[in-house]
């Protein structure tokens, strides 16, 4: 079949259906020519017809074809220079993703030849494999833009008021009882009215899910009978994970994605997507070639002076050079889709340092994508977050990105696991982090709202396993437990795993408590883990990147002991969306505000004076607290109203003795009750408190409010 192919138009990129015909477009400095390829439905393996893109403007191959139409299952052959040492790895006898497909079909195939070269060659990558590799990669899918959106809005939760759930598709709905067996650890399980139910429940307003991008498993993994479960290792940016569709037809994961964010939308919760611009699953030299490497592989990626190898700050073999206005454009482009086309909210960009490197791999705050970013009229209003660091030199920024930007902050993480641990000179490293790391953003006019605060996160420990083991267990990845972070500021409580032991168990239930209550009495924005609220376990496994089973899916299953953590977590969630003095947008002053009773901010030491300056640099200090003025908040409202809420008192004892505290007075007419106590959760809330001497027991927590007398 000789099929009519017009010029059609360089815009939009990829594979788009106007309603009588496809327009491709795809881009390529280096091409001296691109076919476009057709695969059976029925049989995608087997190409069905071949045409060139032969119009071409500006690097931009491009071509109409009328009467194709959505489901139309297709592929990219690109000609040109296959020449390692000078970065161009064009070879057309590999079928190529489109970078801009909308969905994708099939898995890669690491038994078919998917890598360009000729593996086992004593010159290795620099000799071109000419095997068709179509049989061992995944199809992109010509999709229809139709959905029914309805009356759907974006929640637009302020940063103020937001609380993080990171959540994985799969591992937090594939053991759900409620949801139906054929939809569990689908994007449809995520939308279902039990799932949804038990994020109001918790009082979340943000999911932000681990990657959906379509992603490759490595063939590392598969040969150990593993998976990449997580999903940092990206194959296309524009098409969510087939895989997480309880439908597996051609294309339909982005209908299901899209009706997964209504329905979030319409209990008003925000969808965060996991981003990974920062490389994609086709590796090193040595990788496979099955897209971007194939279609330009020099303007996608950071090379090398020598051409042949990537400077990889990633860890993962290559990273692309968003540097580069087209690989920048490939990164834009499909943030606007997912914020346009699919609805979502926000975005955690992963190894965001990557993006800001530029020259010769610097990183610089001003990147020419930051800017893109910032000034762009639709992505500077969805929320951005960075995880600030990389692997490569001068890779650790918290801190060191500009509004608006929003970063994971790693050393609130670290120094409060220490604290609670009982480690030593830490006084002042808390009292920063417990009230909006100022020392890491004040100076550059950033707000509190600047720190994602978070004690786990999906990489690591799970909150349990924290207080349950001291070092890592991670034999079932099958690298002899040397994969994953020796270094996790975890302590097991005296008894390595679990144990029957009641003082053991007691301890580290308080110990979760502890560090909890700290999270959602910080200032910033929390970040909770899917599954921490209930205590899940992944068994002392810090790294269970590839562990796609029950070690990593939330165990619905909850005993009286789990089920006594999921209430005390939705308390304090429930507690901090009404308290405004927890939600403030400026830093503290350690003044009176108007003419407030309480200073905004002030330290006391155990015996109810003052702290000073001599207080903070005493390496023995683990026992202080804190008074937030309800009445010195210098921002209004909405209406631009004074806001006027309750003054809390917060009592820390990271010691493992008994330290008696003295409460201060509350204001007159007013008493103090307890709203949290780590140490017996059976006391509070309302429970009133007299001013005076209150023994804080070992290692807990406890937070008074301030309400009037009668």
């Amino acid at each position: 079949m000789t099929r009519e192919v017009w010029p059609g138009k360089p815009y939009p990129r990829g594979a788009t259906f106007d309603g009588t015909g496809v327009n491709f477009a795809v881009f390529s400095q280096v091409a001296t020519r691109v076919e476009v390829c057709l695969f059976d439905p029925q049989n995608p393996s087997k190409e069905v017809e071949r045409f060139d893109l032969q119009a071409m403007t500006d690097d931009v191959w491009h071509g109409y074809v009328p009467g194709l139409e959505p489901g139309t299952l297709y592929g990219l052959r690109v000609h040109g220079p296959y020449e390692p040492q000078k970065g161009h790895r064009c070879n057309p006898y590999k079928l190529l993703v489109d970078p801009y497909a909308k969905a994708l079909h099939g898995e890669v195939d690491w038994s078919q030849p998917v890598f360009g070269y000729t593996l086992g060659n004593e010159k290795q990558d620099l000799m071109r494999d000419e095997r068709d590799s179509a049989a061992g990669v995944p199809k992109g899918v010509v999709v229809g833009d139709y959905f029914d959106w309805g009356n759907d809005r974006r929640p637009d939760v302020p940063w103020r008021k937001t609380v993080i759930y990171e959540a994985h598709v799969k591992g937090l709905t594939m053991r759900h009882p409620k949801v139906p067996e054929h939809q569990r650890g689908t994007y449809a399980a995520l939308g279902h009215p039990a799932v949804i139910e038990h994020l109001l429940k918790l009082g979340v307003t943000s999911v932000e899910l681990l990657p959906v991008h379509a992603f490759a498993d490595d063939s590392f993994l598969g040969e150990k009978g593993l998976s990449n479960f997580w999903g940092y290792n990206t194959l296309c940016y524009f098409a969510p994970e087939a895989s997480y569709a309880s439908r597996r037809t051609p294309g339909g994961a982005v209908n299901e994605f899209k009706g997964m964010v209504k329905a979030l939308h319409a209990a008003g919760i925000e969808v965060i997507l996991d981003v990974v611009y920062n490389h994609s699953c086709e590796g090193n030299h040595l990788g496979p070639t099955l897209s971007l490497k194939g279609v330009d592989n020099s303007s996608y990626y950071w090379l090398m002076p020598e051409a042949r190898y990537y400077l990889d700050f990633t860890g993962c073999g290559n990273s692309i050079n968003a540097s580069n206005p087209q690989a920048t454009r490939l990164i834009v482009d499909s943030l606007r889709y997912w914020v346009e086309e699919m609805h979502v909210d926000g975005f955690r960009f992963d190894l965001a340092t990557v993006l800001g490197r530029v020259g010769k791999g610097e990183f610089s705050p001003s990147a020419p994508i930051f800017q893109i970013l910032n000034q762009d009229p639709v992505l500077s209003r969805v929320k951005l977050i960075a995880e600030p660091w990389d692997v490569g030199l001068g890779g650790y920024q918290v801190g060191g990105f500009q509004a608006p930007w929003r970063e994971w902050n790693g050393k609130y993480r670290d120094a409060l696991r220490r604290y609670w641990k009982g480690d030593e000179n830490l006084a002042g490293e808390v009292g920063h982090r417990l009230t909006g790391s100022s020392d890491l953003y004040q100076g550059a006019r950033r707000r509190p709202q600047a720190n994602i605060n978070f004690v786990t996160a999906h990489d690591g420990f799970t909150l349990h396993d924290l207080v349950t083991y001291g070092h890592k267990h991670n034999e079932a990845n099958g690298e002899h437990n040397r994969d994953g972070a020796d270094d996790n500021q975890a302590w097991n409580c005296g008894v390595e795993g679990e144990t029957d032991d009641p003082g053991v168990v007691s301890l580290r239930e308080r110990q979760k408590r502890n560090l909890l209550a700290s999270l959602f009495l910080s200032q910033g924005v929390p970040m909770l883990v899917a599954g921490d609220e209930m205590g899940r376990t992944q068994h002392g496994n810090n790294n269970a990147y590839c562990q796609d089973n029950e070690l990593s899916w939330v165990d619905w299953n909850l005993d009286d002991r789990r089920l006594a953590l999921l209430e005390f977590t939705s308390r304090l969630i429930q507690f901090r969306h009404r308290q405004p003095v927890l939600q403030r947008r400026r830093f503290f002053q350690g003044k009176h505000i108007w003419d407030s009773e309480y200073k905004d901010l002030a330290w006391f030491r155990p015996d109810g004076t003052e702290m000073g300056q001599e207080d903070w640099n005493k390496p023995f200090t683990r026992s202080l607290a804190f008074l937030l003025g309800g009445d010195a908040i210098p921002s209004p409202d909405e209406r631009g109203q004074r806001i006027i809420g309750d003054a809390l008192l917060v009592l820390l004892n990271a010691h493992h003795e008994p330290v008696r505290f003295t409460v201060p007075p509350p204001a007159q007419g007013c008493r103090w009750v307890i709203e949290f106590y780590t140490a017996d959760d059976s006391r509070g809330p309302e429970e009133p408190v007299p001013a005076g001497p209150f023994e804080l027991a070992g290692r807990s927590l406890a937070a008074f409010r301030e309400v009037p007398a009668t």
